[in-house]
């Protein structure tokens, strides 16, 4: 029953979605129409749909694992700047270069930029105890002031006319197109590997089985000589490296430089894929593409209809309540006690 879940929250987000649109004055059946269904009723649409969700199912993928283990890393939107600071990076560094080795290293670097910022809470819960939930979060807005300072300083283009952003990427720190005439880059079959491995990791190798056991019951951990600790540093890594590895697949991918903004709140969204996805890596595939469907159905509506943005994390956030209520309402039972009075107690007695 628990994985009816996603489908009962998916419904009652679309029944509330249909009321608020008719409280803004629209048509509930033309505004769902052209939030869901026009977005990916062409070509170019499903493109988009594709870049959109490529992000999020990386971190997600990654947020998966350690929630598995209970491991819950919140800053992957900060991990996922600090890669895009490190990969593109080196695209500023070599920025002359053409050779082939320049994107492998940007992948990496970025992928290594991740982890890095990922290392930080790891260290702090292993060392101090500290709460992974507070460190992460708090990490992704120095990771975004570290960026802002960047592109506005050592970053910045020297011909851009003192814009905050970096030079364009040269074609060598890009990555390639796999369709013509869309923005999908290889990282969409990136992203599909690591699915795949993300599930052969968690049900067909030992690290995977002992996430899941410190993760349902710690205890028998223990017992079993299981390290915590590894665990933690484990999957923080994990998480970390893959949300870097989407920020290099956004700034050498649709955006091909650095510029202030280069996430409007994947790391975040990432979070309730990974739940609704049941914390499984196929269904955080379908998780993330209906997700980034609410990216472009925003847009879609607000071009259309004169809705503002807003509208895309409302539903966001409609979706994440109704999918955590009906887990709570389907867990458990809610009952009503009546109390006794005392005497009752005492005659009982």
């Amino acid at each position: 029953m628990i994985y009816a879940t996603p489908f009962i929250a998916i419904a009652l987000t679309l029944l509330f979605g249909s009321g608020l649109f008719a409280l803004m004055g629209h048509a509930p059946q033309t505004a769902l129409y052209t939030f869901f269904i026009k977005p990916v009723s062409d070509v170019y649409g499903m493109s988009e749909l594709l870049v959109k969700a490529t992000p999020l199912i990386l971190c997600a993928t990654g947020l998966a694992i350690g929630f598995r283990a209970n491991v819950w890393n919140i800053g992957a939107e900060g991990q996922l700047i600090a890669g895009a600071i490190a990969g593109g990076g080196m695209a500023l560094l070599f920025h002359d270069s053409n050779g082939f080795w320049l994107l492998p290293l940007m992948i990496v670097t970025g992928i290594a930029g991740g982890m890095a910022w990922a290392a930080i809470p790891a260290f702090l819960k292993t060392r101090f105890n500290a709460n992974e939930i507070l460190t992460s979060l708090m990490l992704t807005y120095v990771a975004t002031l570290l960026l802002s300072y960047l592109v506005n300083g050592p970053y910045r283009d020297p011909d851009g006319f003192n814009f905050p952003e970096s030079r364009i990427f040269h074609d060598a720190a890009t990555l390639p197109i796999l369709f013509e005439g869309s923005r999908v880059s290889i990282s969409a079959i990136i992203a599909l590997f690591v699915v795949l491995a993300a599930w052969m990791l968690l049900s067909r190798s030992l690290i995977g089985f002992q996430i899941r056991v410190i993760g349902m019951t710690p205890s028998a951990g223990s017992f079993a000589g299981f390290s915590a600790r590894g665990i933690i540093w484990f999957t923080l890594l994990v998480s970390g490296g893959l949300a870097g590895l989407a920020g290099i697949s956004e700034v050498a991918g649709p955006i091909g430089q650095l510029l202030p903004v280069i996430s409007p709140g994947y790391g975040f969204t990432a979070i309730i894929v990974a739940f609704l996805g049941r914390l499984h890596p196929v269904g955080i595939l379908f998780a993330g593409l209906l997700m980034a469907l609410s990216y472009i159905g925003g847009e879609a509506v607000q071009i259309d209809m004169g809705m503002p943005l807003a509208v895309t994390g409302v539903f966001q956030g409609m979706l994440l309540f109704f999918l955590l209520s009906a887990d709570v309402l389907i867990r458990y039972r809610i009952r009503r006690v009546v109390s006794r009075p005392a005497t009752m107690k005492a005659a009982a007695e």
